[in-house]
């Protein structure tokens, strides 16, 4: 189970809280090194799990979960000192929190796991959140670049795939409970 892909997903774990101390104590390169090198690992993980053929179940759910809790816990700190809009944030959280719900409700009635897939909108959200976030941690790190870079917009375009990928999963897991036998 502790294989390559699976400790490089741990680190990235690990990382998040690295990440938000570093934050804390007013050490932006070191939060902004940090979070470059978490997605550095997010790259590797995968590529080599598929490469030496070294997929496994553990790193099935730890690297989305760790992805994901690097995302919203830094999109909360950064939102919590001002980089990010609250209402970004509260379309991603909504999104997130209604699409855990959806699936724990789906399995809750039928004791069956639906398939979780990415859909492509909500890989373009992920991508953009991401590039949100760094763009935020590198003004903190750098305050000349702000204004150089189009945060707001960059930001606005994660909040409308994520809300646009929100409704694809909730018509898919709709979809999926419906087509199901009675």
């Amino acid at each position: 189970m502790l294989n390559v892909p699976n400790t490089l997903t741990l680190l990235r774990i690990v990382a998040i809280p690295a990440i938000l101390i570093a934050l804390d104590n007013g050490r932006f390169g070191l939060a902004f090194a940090l979070f470059i090198a978490a997605g550095v690992t997010d790259g590797l993980d995968g590529g080599i799990a598929r490469m030496t053929n070294t997929r496994t179940d553990l790193g099935a759910y730890l690297d989305p979960l760790a992805d994901k809790g690097l995302v919203v816990s830094l999109l909360i700190k950064l939102t919590l000192l001002g980089m990010v809009p609250g209402w970004v944030l509260t379309i991603i959280l909504t999104r997130d929190i209604v699409c855990i719900t959806g699936y724990a409700l789906l399995f809750f009635l039928t004791g069956e796991r639906i398939e979780v897939r990415p859909s492509l909108v909500g890989k373009l959200a992920t991508v953009l959140q991401l590039a949100g976030v760094a763009t935020s941690l590198l003004v903190l790190y750098e305050p000349s670049t702000d204004g150089a870079i189009p945060q707001e917009a960059i930001f606005a375009a994660a909040a409308s795939a994520t809300a646009v990928a929100g409704v694809q999963y909730v018509a898919r897991g709709l979809a999926w409970y419906q087509a199901r036998p009675a």
